[in-house]
Protein backbone atom coordinates (compact mmCIF):
# COMPACT_ATOMS: atom_id res chain seq x y z
CA UNK A 1 0.00 0.00 0.00
CA UNK A 2 0.70 3.93 -0.73
CA UNK A 3 1.91 5.33 2.33
CA UNK A 4 3.28 8.39 1.53
CA UNK A 5 3.94 11.14 -1.73
CA UNK A 6 7.80 10.72 -1.45
CA UNK A 7 9.28 12.87 -4.65
CA UNK A 8 7.65 15.37 -7.06
CA UNK A 9 9.40 15.17 -10.37
CA UNK A 10 9.46 18.71 -12.11
CA UNK A 11 11.15 18.99 -15.48
CA UNK A 12 12.60 21.89 -16.14
CA UNK A 13 14.18 23.92 -19.10
CA UNK A 14 17.19 25.30 -16.91
CA UNK A 15 18.32 23.58 -13.37
CA UNK A 16 20.43 26.09 -11.83
CA UNK A 17 17.82 28.77 -12.36
CA UNK A 18 15.01 26.87 -11.04
CA UNK A 19 17.21 25.43 -8.11
CA UNK A 20 17.98 29.38 -7.38
CA UNK A 21 14.33 30.50 -7.86
CA UNK A 22 13.61 27.54 -5.07
CA UNK A 23 16.14 28.09 -2.43
CA UNK A 24 16.87 31.74 -2.83
CA UNK A 25 13.46 33.19 -3.19
CA UNK A 26 11.26 30.52 -1.75
CA UNK A 27 13.79 29.24 0.80
CA UNK A 28 13.58 25.61 -0.16
CA UNK A 29 16.59 23.57 1.05
CA UNK A 30 19.16 21.91 -1.20
CA UNK A 31 18.51 18.11 -0.09
CA UNK A 32 20.91 16.77 -2.86
CA UNK A 33 22.08 16.82 -6.34
CA UNK A 34 23.99 14.62 -8.54
CA UNK A 35 23.91 12.38 -11.89
CA UNK A 36 25.81 14.95 -13.60
CA UNK A 37 28.90 12.18 -13.96
CA UNK A 38 26.29 9.90 -15.80
CA UNK A 39 24.80 12.90 -17.99
CA UNK A 40 21.55 12.95 -16.11
CA UNK A 41 21.88 15.54 -13.39
CA UNK A 42 19.24 15.80 -10.54
CA UNK A 43 18.63 18.28 -8.18
CA UNK A 44 16.10 17.52 -5.03
CA UNK A 45 14.88 20.73 -2.73
CA UNK A 46 12.13 20.75 -0.71
CA UNK A 47 10.74 22.95 2.15
CA UNK A 48 12.26 22.78 5.96
CA UNK A 49 11.10 19.39 7.15
CA UNK A 50 8.76 18.57 4.46
CA UNK A 51 7.84 14.86 3.89
CA UNK A 52 7.76 15.61 0.17
CA UNK A 53 10.70 16.50 -1.73
CA UNK A 54 11.05 18.06 -5.45
CA UNK A 55 13.34 16.77 -8.17
CA UNK A 56 14.23 19.25 -10.62
CA UNK A 57 15.64 17.23 -13.88
CA UNK A 58 16.85 18.62 -16.92
CA UNK A 59 13.18 18.77 -19.67
CA UNK A 60 15.34 18.21 -22.70
CA UNK A 61 17.71 15.11 -21.20
CA UNK A 62 14.38 13.26 -20.27
CA UNK A 63 12.67 13.67 -23.39
CA UNK A 64 15.38 12.22 -25.05
CA UNK A 65 15.91 9.32 -22.70
CA UNK A 66 12.04 8.65 -22.14
CA UNK A 67 9.99 10.25 -25.54
CA UNK A 68 6.56 8.72 -24.12
CA UNK A 69 6.77 10.55 -20.52
CA UNK A 70 4.66 13.39 -19.96
CA UNK A 71 6.76 16.55 -19.47
CA UNK A 72 4.15 19.20 -18.49
CA UNK A 73 4.43 20.64 -15.02
CA UNK A 74 1.88 19.19 -12.24
CA UNK A 75 -0.21 21.64 -10.39
CA UNK A 76 1.16 21.93 -7.16
CA UNK A 77 -0.78 23.42 -3.90
CA UNK A 78 1.91 24.85 -1.36
CA UNK A 79 0.64 25.13 2.27
CA UNK A 80 2.18 28.39 4.75
CA UNK A 81 1.46 28.94 8.13
CA UNK A 82 1.64 32.50 7.82
CA UNK A 83 0.36 33.62 3.80
CA UNK A 84 0.81 37.71 4.54
CA UNK A 85 3.99 37.12 5.74
CA UNK A 86 4.75 34.50 2.47
CA UNK A 87 3.54 36.81 0.17
CA UNK A 88 5.45 40.32 0.99
CA UNK A 89 8.45 37.81 1.09
CA UNK A 90 7.80 37.21 -2.85
CA UNK A 91 6.96 40.15 -3.44
CA UNK A 92 10.01 41.41 -1.81
CA UNK A 93 12.02 38.89 -4.17
CA UNK A 94 10.28 40.17 -7.48
CA UNK A 95 8.37 37.09 -7.90
CA UNK A 96 5.44 37.23 -10.12
CA UNK A 97 1.94 36.68 -7.53
CA UNK A 98 -1.44 36.79 -8.46
CA UNK A 99 -4.01 38.50 -5.88
CA UNK A 100 -4.25 37.26 -2.48
CA UNK A 101 -7.53 35.58 -2.48
CA UNK A 102 -10.17 34.63 0.32
CA UNK A 103 -11.66 31.46 -0.68
CA UNK A 104 -14.49 29.11 1.28
CA UNK A 105 -11.68 26.71 1.98
CA UNK A 106 -8.95 29.35 3.09
CA UNK A 107 -6.58 32.04 2.07
CA UNK A 108 -4.50 31.40 -1.17
CA UNK A 109 -2.50 33.28 -3.96
CA UNK A 110 -0.56 31.78 -7.35
CA UNK A 111 2.85 32.26 -8.37
CA UNK A 112 5.00 31.90 -10.87
CA UNK A 113 8.66 30.17 -10.82
CA UNK A 114 11.31 31.42 -13.66
CA UNK A 115 9.84 29.76 -16.68
CA UNK A 116 6.26 30.94 -16.31
CA UNK A 117 4.58 28.26 -14.38
CA UNK A 118 2.46 28.85 -11.68
CA UNK A 119 1.51 26.76 -8.39
CA UNK A 120 -0.34 28.05 -5.41
CA UNK A 121 -0.19 28.58 -1.81
CA UNK A 122 -2.35 28.44 0.59
CA UNK A 123 -2.44 29.42 4.80
CA UNK A 124 -3.13 26.13 6.81
CA UNK A 125 -3.67 26.90 10.54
Amino acid sequence: MIRKLGQVMLYVNDQEKAKRFYTEKLGFELLSEGGADEGFRWIEVAPKDAATSLVLHDKEAVAKMSPELHLGTPSLMFYTDDIDALYADCKSKSVTVGELVELPFGRVFNFADEEDNYFAVMEQR
